[in-house]
């Protein structure tokens, strides 16, 4: 057992280091908590304020599309807020415009995108 050991205790220690890095690297895919989605639809509404008064996307706005979770937003997106867009298009296009891509067919909420 005292030879061994050692190539065995190494062997062990190299597993262990790639599963953590393993770990680090690829963050665990756990969903926002719905505390989290309210804050992530707040900060949407207040970022993107200025397509409902018929101005066009800012920088910020464009952040908060980069960055929201589709989970989160997607469930508050009504008929009636695509209204205030104007279609299913547009949307997809402001989308699009903010450097996300938004796959065909996708349903989010009350519309299904081209």
């Amino acid at each position: 057992m005292g030879g061994g050991g050692g190539a065995s205790a190494t062997n062990i220690m190299v597993v262990m280091v790639v599963m953590l890095s393993v770990t680090w690297l690829i963050p665990a895919r756990a969903g926002p908590s719905a505390a989290q989605c309210k804050e992530e639809r707040a900060l949407g509404v207040n970022a993107c304020r200025s397509l409902t008064e018929g101005k066009g996307l800012t920088p910020q706005c464009c952040q908060r599309v980069r960055v929201s979770h589709a989970e989160c937003i997607c469930p508050d997106v009504t008929p009636g807020m695509l209204a205030l867009i104007g279609d299913v298009n547009r949307a997809v296009r402001l989308v699009e415009r903010c450097g996300r891509r938004v796959p065909h067919h996708f349903k989010c909420g009350a519309i299904t995108t081209p």
